[in-house]
């Protein structure tokens, strides 16, 4: 850019391009790499381009693979594929956490030197920004009881400052339900980890989940929420454990948690049969029947209102032909995105994008068969650079 165009007009025109020309841009001169490297461009950058984010497992080596697909006309034909973080690659078995502000939260054990030297006794979580090629490792301190006690993170970056949260919740193992029976517990243990301080500390709220409460470990992040399905319940009168299905939220700033009850219709059905997911900017449950010959998901939205509420959007039909299908997500234009492992004879890989209303399928060319795929809307930030 040219001399004469003021330095306010050049960084307006830097928040539309893409992050692969902003890292190309900080090499050219010192003046748009101290720009692009403030805290305050980097706080307010978001790419204009929106994108689904897959993780499949390739058929030819059977590696897990990531690839960006931009989420408009083109759709599905382009493709950018991502390599790994070798932080990701050093965990164990890594288990993704979330994804927040264009951050992948993974989390497993690891190992550090040879594959001899034995486990460290402290987990590890790793924030990746797949564009810009940056990854962060945070030890995550373990309870010491792993037979009693059982440990899961929570991940999301506030809105107000941009800097990203853990929140690692332990809690007592369902099976053990005389909870008071077990020497010197405690009933919960929550930390909250900031990446600009590098500690763990108690959460600033102290209102925290009934220890009844049990977690499932996925999690959806909207609008500075986290959000879980859960279950709770009691002991009933003839000693059985009467329990119901609950979404439980966590603040990202104020760190705060609460419950939302499910209409009866899910309350009460088993939470296998159950899932959270992003349509858009709305939480969804998804529902899942098994009808007489097809599969059938059902989409409830919670409304954003005080009490939340929740509204039957549409069902999804699956043809009777498909054996096993999963739903991954949603593209922005509301079509779900699915992992089937029967598939049409025009399909290229296992996932594809179902219309609802046509009953058309638009294949990814990527298999997805594998529990550990995943489809995320998408777009990038500067985040960790």
């Amino acid at each position: 850019m040219s001399d004469n165009v003021p330095l306010e007009i050049q960084e307006e025109i830097m928040k539309r391009l893409p992050v692969k020309s902003l890292i190309q841009f900080r090499s050219v001169c010192k003046a748009w790499k101290s720009l692009i490297d403030s805290i305050d461009f980097i706080n307010h950058y978001s790419g204009q381009t929106q994108y689904l984010l897959a993780r499949y497992k390739n058929t030819v080596d059977y590696k897990l693979k990531y690839g960006l697909f931009p989420d408009d006309h083109t759709f599905p034909h382009q493709r950018v594929s991502l390599n790994c973080h070798p932080l990701v690659n050093m965990l164990y078995c890594p288990k993704l956490i979330g994804f927040s502000h264009g951050l992948l939260c993974f989390y497993g054990d690891y190992q550090e030197g040879s594959d001899d030297t034995p486990f460290s006794a402290t987990g590890r979580a790793v924030l990746w920004n797949p564009p810009i090629r940056k990854a962060v490792a945070i030890d995550v301190p373990n309870v010491s009881n792993e037979l009693v006690y059982e440990t899961f993170l929570g991940f999301g970056v506030c809105g107000e400052t941009n800097d990203p949260k853990l929140v690692k919740i332990s809690y007592i193992i369902t099976r053990w339900l005389d909870r008071e029976s077990i020497p010197d517990s405690i009933p919960w243990q929550v930390e909250v980890y900031t990446l600009s301080t590098g500690a763990w500390r108690h959460p600033y709220s102290s209102n925290l989940p009934r220890k009844s409460s049990h977690f499932e470990p996925y999690q959806v992040v909207i609008d500075g929420m986290l959000y879980w399905l859960a279950t709770d319940g009691t002991i009933g009168v003839d000693g059985g454990y009467l329990s119901y299905n609950l979404i439980i939220s966590f603040d990202i700033t104020s760190e705060e948690f609460r419950e939302v009850n499910l209409p009866h219709e899910l309350a009460h059905l088993s939470i296998n049969f159950l899932s959270l997911c992003k349509l858009r900017e709305s939480l969804v449950v998804i529902e899942l029947d098994i009808e007489t010959r097809n599969l059938v998901f059902r989409v409830w939205m919670m409304e954003d209102i005080v009490p939340k509420s929740f509204t039957k959007l549409f069902s999804i039909d699956i043809p009777d032909n498909v054996s096993e299908v999963y739903l991954k997500g949603f593209r922005k234009t509301g079509e779900p995105i699915i992992d089937s492992e029967e598939r049409y004879p025009e399909w290229t890989g296992s996932l594809a994008v179902y219309d609802p209303y046509s009953k058309s399928i638009s294949s990814l060319g990527v298999d997805g068969s594998d529990i550990l795929s995943f489809v995320y809307s998408y777009i990038e930030t500067l985040l960790l650079l």
